[in-house]
């Protein structure tokens, strides 16, 4: 058999949700257990057993099925969505998760990165499964949704510790965060909640424009690109505000970015 995971975490206080609510609406985790587990589980690569891993650097066909339908789920919203960006891959970001996802702990991360970006986690372990089961699952969150509330499927203790959880989902169509980058790594004996996995598959995207803003919808309402921002310059695809990209390792929705984010 195998098992999948999901958490996602509002990295700045102002945002939709943190670790804790996902953990402890998904597996009924008792709140003291939970905060035990993030003071049990150690920062530091060099005192994290799951260190010891196999790495498996994600490949340009992966990164471009993760790119792809993350656009296809954000083009298909409804509501339908008047200002939603198309994505692009970011090179940048991809650097970021990848040495997140090297670290094999199963939490948010780094600190300091967190309050610039969004960011989005998945692991399993068992039988193979292509990295975008993982986008589908954050994407289906939706079922427990209902625009433009995000905070009704936002678990937060210690006040309201069960629930329906959303904020993948609302992270993957908050139409600003424009830029991805993803890493995949096989982590060996991975602390996930509690549970020792042998052998697990670690996702980690980060987004920018991070999203999941207290108090803001991820999109505005409308007719498809009617409110796309002017640096589009009225260009629209698929539902998408969409412009000419640059290009990286011969596609077209590849672009490298070293402004920060």
């Amino acid at each position: 058999p195998s098992e999948l995971h999901e958490v996602t975490r509002g990295t700045a206080p102002n945002q939709v949700s943190t670790s804790q609510s996902s953990v402890l609406t998904k597996f009924n985790i008792d709140p003291s257990y939970s905060a035990n587990l993030i003071q049990n589980t150690s920062s530091n690569p060099s005192n994290n057993p799951a260190k010891q891993r196999g790495k498996r650097a994600i490949t340009d066909s992966d990164a471009q099925l993760i790119l792809d339908l993350h656009n296809k789920l954000r083009g298909q919203v409804h509501p339908p969505s008047s200002n939603m960006e198309y994505m692009v891959w970011d090179t940048e970001l991809e650097r970021t998760a990848e040495e997140w996802a090297e670290t094999c702990l199963w939490e948010h991360g780094p600190a300091s990165l967190l309050p610039q970006i969004g960011q989005n986690l998945g692991a399993h372990w068992g039988r193979y499964r292509p990295p975008t089961f993982h986008v589908q699952a954050w994407y289906d969150e939706v079922k427990d949704y209902t625009f433009p509330y995000p905070q009704e499927c936002n678990p937060y203790c210690p006040f309201r510790c069960s629930g329906p959880v959303c904020t993948h989902y609302t992270q993957l169509v908050w139409a600003t965060s424009s830029r991805i980058g993803c890493a995949i790594n096989m982590c060996y004996n991975m602390n996930v909640w509690g549970q020792i996995w042998a052998k697990a598959v670690y996702l980690v995207c980060n987004y920018s424009p991070k999203g999941n803003w207290w108090g803001h919808s991820p999109y505005k309402h409308g007719t498809p690109c009617s409110a796309c921002p002017p640096s589009y310059g009225g260009g629209c695809k698929d539902n998408l505000c969409y412009k000419g990209m640059c290009h990286h390792n011969n596609s077209p929705h590849w672009v490298s970015l070293n402004s920060g984010f």
